[in-house]
């Protein structure tokens, strides 16, 4: 593959994790200043086009409603720190750093079993996409870092190899 080509892959990946890591940023920043005025969020969703019938609006409202402050503060903590990984793995890889194409090996392959779990439980075609990606990623990534001799076990002389 074609060095340009690589690097087009690289700064996809690195653009998925971003977009993940903004969207985590959203929820943990909404979670953590939501009160019991929830009128706002039904403004936003209806001006966003995202609900023309107000169906998931309201199901989604009534689920926010019901949780407590403690748990809302416990979301937008955790969906903050996950999303600094992200972030820190978007950025890595955008900046082409051999330590942030092993860091998303590491972190996309440890949590592949939650989202298989996530998507037994709750299936959608969304958690369907994001595994597929996810999956291709890290055989992706192990390639290049064994191809550019970074792979941290792929020494010269080091289990037979070269």
């Amino acid at each position: 593959m074609p060095r340009h080509q690589s690097d087009l892959i690289i700064r996809l990946i690195a653009l998925f994790k971003l977009v993940k890591a903004a969207m985590l940023i959203a929820l943990g920043v909404g979670a953590l200043t939501l009160r019991h005025d929830h009128s706002w969020l039904a403004t936003w969703i209806h001006a966003l086009a995202a609900d023309p019938h107000g169906k998931y609006a309201t199901e989604l409202l009534a689920k926010v409603s019901s949780l407590d402050a403690r748990t809302m503060m416990s979301i937008g903590v955790g969906s903050l720190i996950y999303s600094s990984v992200f972030l820190t793995e978007g950025i890595g890889l955008m900046l082409r750093k051999p330590w942030a194409e092993l860091l998303t090996v590491i972190v996309t392959t440890s949590f592949i079993p939650l989202e298989i779990y996530e998507l037994v439980e709750h299936p959608t075609w969304a958690k369907v996409a994001v595994i597929a990606v996810n999956v291709a990623v890290v055989p992706y990534l192990l390639w290049r870092l064994r191809r550019d001799g970074h792979w941290p076990f792929h020494r010269r002389g080091a289990l037979g190899t070269r």
